[in-house]
Order: C-alpha cells, then sequence, then structure tokens
C-alpha cells in the first residue's frame, strides 16, 4: 500500500455538558490507532473512575499558576471554578510524527488553539438534540450535584451560541450517526493536500518514472 507522510492534525470536540463529546471521544480513541487524547492539565478534584495521567493531570493551583509563567500550555481557560490547560509539547511531538491529536476543550480554548495552530485546527461543535435531552444526559451520568447540574445547564445556551465559530456543527441524537460523522470529518481532512508533506516528492517521483 503507498503511504505518503503527512503532517498530524488537531481534532477539537465541544459541546456543552452533557451533549456527548466526551462520549465520542473515547469510542473515536478506541477505533482509531492513529488518533491519541491531549491529556489536561487541571485543578479540579479527581472523579471516580478517572486515572492520573490518563484522563488528566491533576495537579494544584500553584502548579498550574507555574504552567502559565512558563508558557507551557497551547490553550488554558477555567470553567465552572476549575482551571484546564492543555501541556503543548506532547501535542507539538505527535503532530510532527503524522499523529493526530484529539482535544476534549470548549469554546474558550478552541479560541486560543486557532490563533496558534490555524493550519493544524479541524473543530467540531457538538449540539444535543433538544435542551430537555440535555437535562435528561447531565442527570442520568449522576455525576455531579444538583447545583453543578443546575449550573450546567443555566450555561449551556452561552455555550451554544459559539457553534458558528467552529469548522463543523453535527447534531448528537443518535451516537452511532454521530460517531460515523466525525469519522467522516477526520478521514477528510487527513486527505487534504496541504496535509500531506509527503505528496509533492511523491509526484516528482512518479513523473520521474514516467
Amino acid at each position: 500500500m503507498t503511504t505518503i507522510a503527512r503532517r498530524g492534525l488537531m481534532l477539537v470536540l465541544s459541546s456543552p455538558s452533557g451533549a456527548g463529546k466526551t462520549t465520542l471521544s473515547r469510542a473515536l480513541l478506541a477505533g482509531d490507532g492513529n488518533l491519541t487524547l491531549s491529556v489536561s492539565m487541571t485543578t479540579r478534584p479527581m472523579r471516580a473512575g478517572e486515572r492520573e495521567g490518563a484522563d488528566y493531570f491533576f495537579v494544584s493551583a500553584a502548579r498550574f499558576d507555574a504552567a502559565v509563567r512558563n508558557g507551557e500550555f497551547l490553550e488554558h481557560a477555567t470553567v465552572f471554578d476549575h482551571r484546564y490547560g492543555t501541556p503543548g509539547a506532547p501535542v507539538m511531538d505527535a503532530l510532527g510524527s503524522g499523529r493526530d491529536v484529539l482535544f476534549d476543550i470548549d469554546w474558550q480554548g478552541t479560541q486560543q488553539l486557532k490563533e496558534k495552530a490555524r493550519e493544524d485546527l479541524v473543530s467540531i461543535f457538538v449540539l444535543p438534540p433538544s435542551h430537555a435531552e440535555l437535562e435528561r444526559r447531565l442527570r442520568a451520568r449522576a455525576q455531579d450535584a444538583e447545583e453543578i447540574v443546575s449550573q450546567r445547564m443555566a450555561k449551556a445556551g452561552a455555550e451554544i451560541s459559539h457553534w458558528a465559530e467552529y469548522d463543523y456543527v453535527i447534531v448528537n441524537d443518535r451516537l452511532e450517526l454521530a460517531l460515523a460523522n466525525v469519522g467522516a470529518i477526520l478521514r477528510a481532512e487527513r486527505l487534504k493536500r496541504t496535509r500531506q508533506i509527503g505528496l509533492s516528492q511523491f509526484v516528482r517521483d512518479l513523473q520521474e518514472s514516467t
């Protein structure tokens, strides 16, 4: 099989809490060996089932502040009183080796990534099928107290208002269909001529052999 070298891309999934971006992210990672997750640093407490270094790097506020001062982050933001940031070095290493990096971040982080890495970025906003379904999903996952659920629902409208800033928008009504749509976007973006850094040499070799 002919393989042409390409530069990796940053695939961003954003949505209001409960719309399904984390479920989509896990399914994508499980089915695609060339996709790796960008692990964020956060000041929020670890939830049940989460693992240090796999889901997040859980740090103190002082450590987070130091990372900001040292320019370690590609992006960072405060969400529901906790801080989140994306360490840049592992992302750049992955892109340079042709691996794609998946980001589960909000619109604030996406805006910052656009400023630093526009050509590498592919952004997708995930919408819930309805307000009622969004609330049902938040309550069904039973991860947050009632007060937090209410805060997330109150903020959903503001988060959804940023949908037009993204390259693609999908509605997560049925998980399997949403996953197929995200997969189609990823396949198409990988084939973009500008990302195939080995294409020029391949064409030259092809011309010389004819």
